[in-house]
């Protein structure tokens, strides 16, 4: 008992190994919008559970490709660096929620400088951005972000989660909505899609925007992207 007992401890991997393997692809982050608008119900079941949907369902074209997440709201956070491994992804991604970042607001600036810091600047792999976010409130500086970042060879995909007549942020507790977020004039406060910011950023690297109410068509633009992007080939590490 006391050998089973020391084994267990020392979990030998017997006839398995580390090995390298080489795979072709791209690299890819997806920053994704925390910010208490992102709460709002105009698109179901929320904006924010949207946009997991969503990169849930792009996680499940992808091929060799590596991948990282960002959330940000009034800063950036760096939730998974960059991996092969969809699952660990996956599980991550459904850990979101716009606790994750104390302070307020959207700083898309701050997103795309550390998203930008995921890649590796001497690498010849592609690189592409895919930001999720209604685009309210956004801070001054994303349209220069998005320029140098293009100077880095970053293509930029944005998504817009939300609707242009826009909705309340329900406040919830224990999952029951007791109230709506209200500004300082005790006014219910209303949050809309701001299309125009999201569009702005995506034009300055080339790249494009989608809105994301049609997960269809978000995916249909990832992947008409990822066919027109050059995959280059790197190595990865996997049990065998």
């Amino acid at each position: 008992a006391l050998i089973g007992l020391i084994l267990g401890l020392v979990n030998p991997k017997i006839g398995t190994k580390m090995e390298t393997v080489k795979r072709e692809g791209i690299d890819i982050v997806f920053a994704m919008d925390v910010s208490k608008s992102m709460l709002a119900e105009d698109v179901a079941p929320s904006r924010l559970e949207k946009s997991k949907q969503i990169v849930s369902q792009i996680i499940n074209q992808l091929g060799n490709d590596r991948i990282g997440i960002v959330a940000y709201a009034g800063s950036a956070f760096p939730v998974l660096p960059i991996t092969t491994d969809y699952g660990v992804a996956k599980m991550f991604l459904q850990s979101i929620n716009t606790d994750i970042v104390s302070s307020q607001g959207t700083s898309l600036d701050e997103a795309i400088k550390l998203s930008a810091t995921y890649f590796d600047e001497k690498s010849k792999t592609s690189k592409l951005l895919i930001m999720i976010s209604d685009g309210e409130d956004h801070s001054e500086g994303a349209e220069s972000a998005a320029e140098e970042a293009n100077k880095l060879g970053m293509k930029i995909i944005t998504i817009g989660v939300g609707t242009e007549k826009g909705s309340a942020i329900p406040l919830r507790v224990n999952g029951v909505v007791e109230s709506f977020k209200r500004d300082n004039n005790n006014e219910v406060v209303i949050t809309k899609l701001n299309k125009e910011g999201l569009t702005t950023i995506a034009k300055a690297t080339k790249g494009g925007y989608v809105d994301g109410k049609n997960t269809k068509a978000v995916l249909k633009k990832v992947k008409n992207a990822l066919d027109n992007i050059q995959k280059t080939e790197f190595e990865s590490t996997q049990m065998a």
